[in-house]
């Protein structure tokens, strides 16, 4: 059966954004954006919260985004060829292709779209991935850390859930970002 990951950006103390809601200190340098390529080749389908989803969807809304770097060209590639689940209570329609909205997170829906799955799925947003990993669904962790404190702000991982993780695989790169890839145990 296909894993369920939650693939996520975090700083070193452990946030997705700033406490001004800010990520820019994320952003990938041309080395760190093909390894994200190479993550996310494989997927079948992204699970989104609203605001993630929102950052994510200029991959197919803004062409000139990802115009002129072979490295974000094919990232936008990659993304549009996923299917892409919404999970949003105030939006209307997508504005992407291959995407749906769901009103609520459904861990037993869930369950049935990993089961149903050909290819691995991936859970973005840390709400959204603080639900699945406390329903028992994530199967993965992989955590991109940069070199960057921020002080506070969105935390990647939630209060609360306990979890053992398994170190399948990490990655050091010369900017300093450290990959890390952890299996999540899941209780017999």
């Amino acid at each position: 059966m296909p894993n369920l990951i939650y693939l996520t950006n975090v700083s070193l103390d452990g946030y997705i954004e700033d406490a001004s809601g800010r990520f820019d200190w994320s952003q990938p340098d041309p080395e760190l954006h093909q390894f994200f390529n190479d993550l996310t080749r494989p997927i079948g389908t992204f699970l989104y919260g609203r605001r993630l989803y929102d950052s994510m969807a200029v991959w197919e809304t803004d062409p000139d985004l990802a115009a002129g770097h072979p490295v974000t060209e094919e990232f936008a590639e990659v993304w549009k060829d996923a299917d892409k689940v919404v999970y949003s209570t105030t939006l209307e329609a997508p504005r992407t292709t291959r995407t749906r909205v769901e009103r609520a997170f459904d861990p037993a829906a869930v369950r049935e779209l990993k089961a149903a799955a050909t290819r691995d799925l991936t859970i973005g947003g840390a709400g959204l991935a603080a639900q699945a990993l406390t329903a028992g669904l994530i199967d993965e962790v992989q955590l991109v850390v940069h070199p960057v404190i921020v002080g506070g702000g969105k935390p990647a991982l939630p209060d609360g859930v306990r979890a053992d993780l398994t170190l399948l695989d990490e990655r050091r790169f010369p900017a300093g970002h450290v990959y890390l890839r952890y299996a999540v145990a899941h209780p017999a």
